[in-house]
């Protein structure tokens, strides 16, 4: 287990590229532009998040595959993809086709569970099998094994002057590493680890326990990368990746400091208490100077324990405040926690 105080190791960043609908392109363009600045300042991935039925990006690979074109360098990811709207082969062809024509960056994080509003949208996801999908970890342990190049059908050879394969092709060699699991509760933790994927933390984990009348956000999210790591064949060396909410106020001005400390305010009440019934307890956001969220990392029972970070930047901010945001993180707050931008 990776001790306290060891230099950050990978710096990356995670958005989900909201958009006008009346002018949908440029609110892409604009997440394309953030991802091409993420390169240039050394960051060490980009991932986006689905928002299917709403005003971000519902398409994340397509756009990686649009972003892979304009860099060079850094790694490609969804934090998270929801398998319910997803059928597992088709996605393993388009999950095999990006990392190729990313030349091997791409890192697929996965969630599982119906699709949200689940009971407004099977109609149209599912007109005909709805109440036979099924939505457990089955699901991901499909896709699993059409990444990792196990059989899809019970032919392949020739046929007429077409070739067929049984395997989801194309099939890119190295991706089945590059899985993730996006996590928020311990068993979630612990069957990712038993099927050897990386693991994505993020702001939200689940206080399981009824009788905590004050879950600890860090104590808990630590209990999940121990057990993670406990199951997994990696043991210690088992890839973990943090997704807090961060944002450094070392170079904006004051009336986008005035926003960024409206924003987590309004936001800091749901972090007192569980929420809901699910008893999901979420971080706060860390807003101030670099150094000042350096030092409340570092302090952070769970972050203590991990190398690699997908700093969330917020939401509904414009480009402008982006920019701001990932220039801050790059040159003052990453190299605050140890860590050195990446070069081409």
């Amino acid at each position: 287990m990776p001790e306290a105080g060891v230099p950050l190791r990978k710096l990356g960043f995670l958005t989900i590229g909201l958009f006008d609908p009346a002018e949908p392109a440029a609110g892409h363009e604009s997440t394309l532009e953030v991802i091409a600045l993420g390169e240039r300042l050394g960051f060490d991935s980009a991932w986006l998040r689905h928002r299917h039925l709403q005003y971000g990006i519902s398409s994340p690979l397509t756009v990686i595959a649009a972003a892979s074109q304009r860099t060079s360098r850094i790694e490609l990811g969804t934090a998270v993809t929801p398998l319910g709207w997803e059928n597992p082969l088709r996605l393993a062809e388009d999950l095999g086709t990006v990392d190729l024509l990313s030349g091997g960056r791409l890192n697929p994080g996965l969630s599982v569970g119906p699709p949200m509003q689940w009971e407004h949208v099977r109609g149209a996801l599912y007109p005909d099998t709805a109440d036979a999908e099924d939505f457990t970890y089955a699901r991901v342990e499909r896709l699993l094994s059409f990444v990792g190049g196990e059989p899809a059908s019970d032919f392949s050879g020739v046929e007429g002057f077409e070739v067929f394969s049984d395997r989801v092709e194309p099939h890119s060699p190295g991706l089945r590493g590059r899985m993730w699991y996006g996590g928020g509760s311990l068993r979630s933790s612990q069957w990712a680890g038993a099927h050897g994927m990386n693991l994505l933390t993020s702001s939200v984990v689940k206080a399981e326990d009824p009788h905590d009348a004050a879950p600890d956000f860090a104590a808990i999210q630590l209990s999940h990368v121990r057990a993670f790591r406990a199951a997994h064949p990696d043991g210690a060396r088992a890839r973990v990746s943090q997704g807090l909410v961060v944002i450094p106020t070392d170079s904006a001005t004051a009336a986008q400091r005035e926003k960024y400390a409206a924003y987590a305010e309004q936001r800091t009440p749901r972090t007192a208490t569980p929420q809901g019934p699910a008893r999901m307890m979420f971080a706060p956001d860390l807003v101030g100077p670099a150094e000042q969220i350096a030092e409340r990392l570092c302090a952070h029972a769970a972050f203590r324990e991990i190398d690699e970070v997908a700093f969330a930047l917020p939401f509904a901010f414009e480009h402008e405040d982006y920019v701001q945001i990932l220039t801050d993180i790059a040159t003052h707050l990453g190299p605050a926690l140890g860590w050195r931008p990446a070069t081409a």
